[in-house]
């Protein structure tokens, strides 16, 4: 299994549509305001978050139960910025949509700028013949609120060939994340 570079990015983008829209460069200013990186690098691709994100709140005293999860954890904000509250979190996603190919997984790390801040990015593989919108769950470790940029980089994708094809991709199962646009809560 290999690490693809910027060249193999950029070709099954434009090629396959493999992520849509596509930033075939690194962008660091947008309207001549420095924004947090995000686009195609060396041996992946900075992902944006969306101005879309369920930030967890306890004000029902639920139980965080993923077999059975209550809605009603989350307030929905829409903006340029989204606060989340000292040690909590927020879901989000990703402006692109992905098309991950039959033999490539897919795996995602936070970006430094949001580490050496204490918020962590935590997205789980992108299974081969997956596609949708990426879900972001943003953990806040400090006892502070933090910030998060909706339309500016917060993680990169890092994708991995394999030498030999799998026998049943994600689609071919009808994984239950399939297609997912928006952000999405936990399914059973």
């Amino acid at each position: 299994m290999s690490i693809k570079s910027d060249k193999w990015i950029r070709r099954m983008a434009e090629r396959e549509g493999m992520i849509e829209p596509f930033e075939e460069d690194q962008v660091r200013y947008v309207n001549e305001r420095r924004v947090i990186s995000y686009g195609t690098s060396s041996y992946g691709y900075d992902v944006r978050c969306a101005d879309e994100f369920k930030v967890f709140t306890n004000i029902h005293s639920a139980v965080v139960d993923p077999k059975g999860f209550d809605e009603k954890s989350f307030v929905d904000v829409k903006g340029d910025v989204c606060v989340i509250p000292p040690n909590s979190f927020a879901l989000a996603r990703t402006v692109e949509y992905f098309r991950i190919p039959r033999s490539v997984l897919t795996i995602c790390l936070g970006k430094s700028t949001y580490a050496r801040c204490g918020i962590i990015v935590n997205v789980t593989p992108l299974e081969p013949e997956w596609e949708g919108h990426v879900t972001l769950e943003f953990s806040n470790t400090t006892n502070l609120p933090a910030r998060i940029y909706a339309n500016e980089g917060v993680a990169q994708m890092l994708f991995l060939e394999s030498d030999e094809v799998c026998d049943v991709s994600y689609k071919d199962r009808g994984g239950k994340y399939m297609g997912q646009r928006g952000v999405t809560l936990p399914r059973t």
